[in-house]
């Protein structure tokens, strides 16, 4: 955080040319990351909306569509479209750490219009994915490209550009836009400049704004009224934070070990037959559809919401079924993110944990078990509290919540010792030279 800024800098900042030009820049990407984000939101709706009509005239049908679908998605993006794959937030991490060729193969308009059809088309198969992580990475694109249209080049100005434009993403994808500040802040920011917060803040806005005027005012899981009694309640807290804080661990290691390579005959089946591999995982995924639930196809969003809602709507292997449906959408290389299947996942858990404190409103453990598994997955505490609670409008639960998460991140972090975002974009990131080798030593004259 920069705190040394000469006197009256502020000032010319404010009144220069090429401040306001910064700002406007900004606040007119903001609106396109908004008008982009509820494109993206409608059409991975109905994606998943047409295929979920289609399994429940037949679930045999997904037998047929998931592993199709997934292998087309693995071979479409085995070259120019590679950078495509995953959530998009690790793209966008690493983009901020490398040289302007690299930012330009994993932030190009091809690459942005990509990201966005192939997720439709990945929730349009079926897979366990959200679009969070790809608004992120649509979001951050297509801010990186109107500064370098409007001349910020520099590797200063980018990190402004990729920041505004991944907060923008997250906050227009859940309607949260604290909760987009504290992620950009927490994920995608090696440092906060306060001169920057206030335009960054403003961005936000505007792209929420933009966003509530197009659909309306709207809490993504509805409102909850739970509250959380001293004693029992506090009992809830350390469950959901050690169980699913080490169960997102757990999701980030094994997701970290497959980009390594590990085990070694995932590695090479992954490395010859990518498409074969990712047909697999969609059979697995179906035959998890087909023998616990349709509940393993897509975000999970409905699922979660009846939970966090008090109207348990499915049963009790709903989470570690999400769990696996996650999984193994994951291995499959496919583009798709993790924020919206993480938050079905936590949910399960804390609907499973709820048998376990009776005394203690259910809702208020759904919404600890999917503040505490998301923490988990992603060890950036803030932004989960911050998500759990906007999502939710319930602010009651603040200090519960926040308890939850810290111990959620200590525990995952013990598990898993590296977050997943961090890890999979320095694996992304092109191997650093190796230093040259110095000279030997004179020797020693006697």
């Amino acid at each position: 955080m920069q705190g040394h800024d000469a006197p009256g800098s502020d000032r010319r900042e404010l009144f220069s040319r090429l401040g306001w030009k910064r700002r406007l820049v900004l606040w007119g990407g903001a609106i396109g990351v908004a008008l982009a984000a509820l494109l993206f939101a409608k059409a991975g709706d109905a994606a998943f909306s047409l295929f979920s009509r289609i399994v429940r005239h037949s679930p045999w049908w997904a037998l047929l569509i998931t592993p199709a679908a997934f292998g087309l998605l693995a071979w479409l993006t085995q070259g120019a479209l590679r950078a495509t794959r995953g959530s998009g937030i690790p793209q966008v991490i690493a983009a901020g750490h490398a040289d302007a060729a690299f930012r330009k193969s994993q932030l190009s308009l091809r690459v942005s219009a990509g990201k966005m059809a192939l997720t439709v088309l990945a929730l349009g198969g079926g897979a366990s994915v959200g679009r969070e992580g790809p608004t992120v990475h649509v979001g951050a694109s297509l801010m990186y490209l109107l500064g370098r249209r409007f001349g910020f080049t520099d590797p200063r100005e980018t990190g402004r550009f990729l920041l505004a434009g991944g907060a923008a993403g997250i906050a227009a994808a859940f309607n949260t836009p604290l909760a987009g500040v504290v992620f950009a802040i927490e994920e995608l920011s090696d440092r906060f400049e306060n001169r920057f917060s206030g335009t960054l803040l403003t961005a936000v806005i505007i792209g929420g704004v933009v966003s509530l005027g197009l659909v309306g005012d709207y809490t993504y899981f509805g409102t909850v009224n739970a509250r959380l009694p001293l004693g029992a309640g506090w009992l809830a807290v350390a469950l959901c934070g050690v169980l699913a804080g080490a169960l997102g661990g757990v999701f980030s290691r094994c997701v970290l070990m497959a980009a390594d390579g590990r085990p070694r005959w995932l590695g090479r089946l992954r490395a010859r037959y990518p498409v074969m591999l990712a047909a697999g995982c969609g059979l697995v995924l179906v035959g998890l559809g087909l023998t616990l639930g349709q509940g393993a196809f897509g975000t999970g969003y409905e699922q979660a919401r009846s939970l966090v809602q008090g109207d348990a709507g499915v049963g009790h292997t709903f989470g570690i079924m999400k769990f696996a449906a996650n999984l193994v959408s994951n291995l499959a290389g496919i583009p798709g993110g993790l924020f919206s299947p993480a938050l079905a996942v936590g949910a399960g858990i804390g609907h499973n944990l709820a048998v376990l404190v009776p005394g203690v409103d259910p809702s208020a453990v759904v919404l600890l078990g999917m503040c505490a598994y998301l923490a988990g997955v992603t060890q950036a505490p803030l932004t989960s509290a911050v998500i759990s609670m906007e999502l939710t409008d319930n602010s009651d639960l603040l200090l519960p919540i926040l308890a939850t998460v810290l111990l959620a991140r200590g525990v995952s972090s013990l598990v898993c010792r590296e977050p997943i975002y961090k890890g999979l974009a320095r694996r992304l990131l092109p191997p650093a030279p190796d230093p040259a080798p110095s000279a030997p030593p004179a020797p020693i004259e006697r």
